[in-house]
């Protein structure tokens, strides 16, 4: 049986002086009230009333019963007001993961807006494009691009990723324009170390062979690919949110599009959705209609 309903039915019992009082204060039976006094009683192993057909009286145990009943109860009461006040008063910290060329260049103007509507909340952003184990690293929310693994967390899709295959004018001019998959192989291919992203492009896996592409330049970031693509090194695949400005610039060329993979996704991934702490609720809220399903780095092209 639920001990503070038990103690809630006896401080009723005490404070109206009779069970059918009690029953109508707490809208339950005279009966439910009689066997919830006597659980207690029992469970206690002591008498906490004397009861006889025209009033209940307080035992001395009982007495010291209510007076502690009384105080755990405002405790509890205490408590519950401090986590509701917790919840409708965002404040604390809010640590996020992001990847670096993403956060560098899209992050700010959501948070910003979001401290504007927040601002007793504290963030702590931790950039990297290497995986963070956010329940091990005890991190609030991470975002994350691609298609996202089965996981015991949970993923929410705040933006679409488009990946792009791009070259600078001055390089397509003097190696010409690949039309096709097969076309690549003679040129010079600016690799992404991190992953490889040209094996999702449309029609790779009906080629007869395996697309093998020269490279004489690898890095582990975006943004430093996307300059060398346009200082005319060679051709480059990222993502739109890294290529889009240049795209829109005409410093680089956006080639091969009939063979762009599917988009991927910008996800916002947090541990559980249940009793979830007010910080990561309200992120999530705000973050979840910010870039829109055509984000502003794609309306430049």
């Amino acid at each position: 049986m639920d001990k503070l309903t038990t103690m809630k039915t006896f401080l009723a019992v005490v404070q109206e002086g009779s069970f059918s009082k009690a029953a109508d204060k707490l809208d339950i039976s005279p009966q439910l009230v009689s066997k919830y006094i006597s659980a207690l009683e029992d469970n206690l192993h002591t008498r906490l009333l004397h009861r006889t057909t025209r009033k209940v009286s307080v035992t001395e145990a009982g007495n010291q019963y209510y007076q502690r009943c009384q105080q755990v109860l405002v405790d509890i009461e205490d408590m519950e007001n401090s986590l509701n006040n917790l919840s409708e008063n965002v404040s604390g910290v809010l640590s996020i993961s992001a990847p670096m060329s993403f956060g560098t260049k899209h992050l700010a103007g959501l948070l910003v807006d979001f401290q504007k509507q927040y601002p007793n909340l504290k963030l702590d952003l931790r950039l990297t494009d290497q995986y963070v184990d956010i329940v091990e690293q005890g991190i609030d929310i991470a975002l994350r691009i691609g298609v996202l693994k089965n996981s015991t967390l949970i993923a929410k899709k705040i933006a679409p990723i488009h990946l792009a295959v791009f070259a600078s004018p001055d390089y397509l001019k003097h190696h010409g324009t690949p039309q096709t998959l097969l076309d690549l192989q003679s040129h010079n291919y600016l690799r992404y170390s991190l992953s490889e992203p040209t094996k999702c492009l449309f029609g790779v896996n009906e080629l007869k062979s395996e697309l093998k592409l020269e490279s004489n330049f690898v890095a582990n970031n975006g943004d430093l690919l996307l300059n060398t693509a346009i200082a005319g090194s060679g051709i480059a695949m990222q993502p739109t949110f890294i290529a889009g400005e240049a795209l829109a610039q005409g410093k680089v060329v956006r080639i091969l599009q009939d063979y762009e993979p599917d988009p991927m996704g910008l996800y916002m991934v947090y541990a559980n959705r249940q009793f979830l702490p007010s910080k990561v609720r309200a992120f999530v809220d705000f973050a979840s209609d910010f870039y829109g399903d055509t984000p502003y780095w794609d309306l430049g092209e």
